[in-house]
């Protein structure tokens, strides 16, 4: 008859507590990593979703054309937080996939397609912005007609068809890397109706990744580097008429009258007239003005290009670079990635919309239930700002910085508060 040392027994219990501890730490980590996926999905589909009912109940705002492609934008990032993110969410949790290999091909199409459609309306803003900033009123008619509108939208939808749903289904992306694919099912759950695993070879990872996120980033940096410039360009302008408009004599100085930064002009912000009465004294220091224009300038476009970059870049390098290293990127480091990009969706609506003035009205009346006492507050303080604009004739610099705001609030569809 065998008996059991004492020490043995010590040893048994040592063995059933650390099991028993890393059981609970392993449930502890599922339920943070639950409530903190279902915090993002949640908040991606609310501030998305109130973006859309906006334009759809506000007719100040379907007017601006720019606002078609925040909607649309706004649809394509719902789309990912109803479709891509909970099975994404929930293969993360569960650590399987229960739903085939068909539905394993048609979410990997759908988050490859809502992802690039969402990255491509972001370039069309950013060339929405450039036309408006960078050139004459009747070249942005001409340009941003309601023909070519629907038209970049269209191909923001299109264009992702083709590096999606039409290689993922005929598994083009596959082609000479078959055995990797069998031998990564094996690995992590042997079959795809336990796993769901996507691995890209070198042509489609370099084609994809460029449609998909170079090709567009280049876009947008050199849409932004020319609004930046333009803006600095009416900084100096402004600056002498400043000068010019600041002696201490009688006659006419500049005076700038501020619109509607709703207009469906983006560049209708401003006129110039004259009109007397000038005070040296009353002038504001123009170097220390002009370094907050720059500044809030500078930060609006880093802020926009930064986030974006923050979101998608380690992917899409990630992407380019493990089909020439042999696969060889950890599964985590691959998760994490993606879910920064899938951020991406739930950071638009406030970059985007969030900080529009005209958005944020009414966003305030729907969310209070509809009361109109919103939008009336808003609309009278803009009508005192605007007869205070036009009838103060007394602070030219003051004028040139209303000026300066109602062009930056171009810079990227949203109002930069001075």
């Amino acid at each position: 008859m065998a008996t059991t040392s004492p020490q043995h027994l010590l040893d048994d219990i040592n063995t059933g507590q650390q099991e028993q501890q890393q059981e609970f730490l392993s449930s502890l980590e599922t339920i943070v990593l639950t409530i903190f996926l279902s915090i993002i999905i949640i908040m991606t589909v609310f501030g998305n979703l109130l973006v859309m009912v906006a334009l759809c109940r506000d007719r100040h705002l379907r007017k601006k054309k720019t606002n078609y492609f925040i909607v649309s934008l706004a649809f394509a990032d719902l789309l990912v937080a109803l479709l891509v993110m909970p099975f994404a969410a929930i293969e993360l949790t569960t650590g399987q996939w229960r739903y085939g290999e068909i539905f394993c091909l048609v979410r990997t199409s759908l988050d490859v397609l809502l992802t690039t459609a969402s990255i491509l309306h972001l370039c069309c803003i950013a060339l929405d912005r450039y036309y408006a900033i960078c050139c004459q009123p009747l070249v942005y008619r001409h340009k941003m007609t309601p023909v070519r509108v629907a038209v970049m939208l269209s191909g923001c939808w299109l264009i992702p068809t083709f590096i999606s749903f039409l290689p993922i289904m005929q598994s083009w992306n596959a082609i000479g890397i078959e055995d990797i694919i069998e031998e990564r099912r094996a690995l992590v759950g042997g079959s795809n109706d336990t796993s769901c695993v996507f691995l890209v070879n070198r042509p489609y990872a370099l084609i994809c990744s460029a449609v998909a996120f170079y090709v567009p980033l280049a876009l947008m940096v050199l849409a932004y580097q020319r609004i930046y410039v333009t803006a600095m360009t009416h900084v100096r302008q402004i600056e002498t008429l400043q000068r010019a408009g600041s002696a201490p004599v009688t006659g006419t100085a500049p005076v700038i009258t501020v619109r509607s930064s709703t207009s469906s002009d983006p560049l209708e912000h401003y006129r110039l007239r004259t009109t007397t009465g000038s005070t040296s004294s009353e002038q504001a220091p123009i170097a220390n003005s002009r370094m907050r224009v720059e500044t809030k300038a500078a930060k609006t476009l880093a802020v926009i290009m930064g986030c974006f970059c923050l979101c998608w870049a380690p992917f899409f390098i990630t992407n380019v670079v493990d089909p020439f290293i042999h696969y060889s990127v950890p599964w985590q480091l691959w998760t994490a990635w993606l879910w920064l990009g899938y951020i991406n969706s739930g950071l638009n609506p406030f970059l985007y919309a969030f900080l529009n003035r005209a958005f944020r009205r009414a966003f305030l009346v729907i969310l209070c239930c509809g009361n109109e006492r919103y939008a009336r507050h808003g609309s009278f303080s803009y009508v005192h700002t605007h007869r205070a604009c036009s009838a103060a004739s007394v602070n030219g610099t003051s004028m040139a910085l209303r000026h300066l705001q109602g062009l930056l609030r171009t810079l990227s569809g949203f109002p930069i508060v001075l």
